[in-house]
């Protein structure tokens, strides 16, 4: 499969996901950080949606220990948390 498609299968897995709040967490993320994404970040990103929504949210909050196997620069700009629009 070509970059392109991966990259909008991805996009549609991220921002539906079950909640909103995973919603804007997950799918935040891609949409700020997608275009900068080599081949292996995109395979870890792909790995990483097979994981349950409340443990991705634990991990990016810090409220559970990241696994060794996401931990890293993705998972480090995950947890910034920068990208999830908070309305004032």
């Amino acid at each position: 499969m070509d970059r392109e498609t991966r990259l909008k299968r991805l996009r549609f897995r991220a921002w539906h996901r079950g909640t909103k709040e995973a919603d804007l967490m997950i799918g935040g993320f891609f949409d700020r950080r997608h275009a900068e994404w080599s081949d292996t970040d995109i395979d870890w990103f792909e790995t990483f949606l097979e994981e349950q929504d409340v443990d991705i949210m634990a991990w990016a909050l810090g409220v559970q220990p990241v696994p060794m196997r996401y931990a890293g620069p993705m998972m480090a700009s995950l947890k910034d948390v920068d990208y999830v629009p908070i309305a004032e």
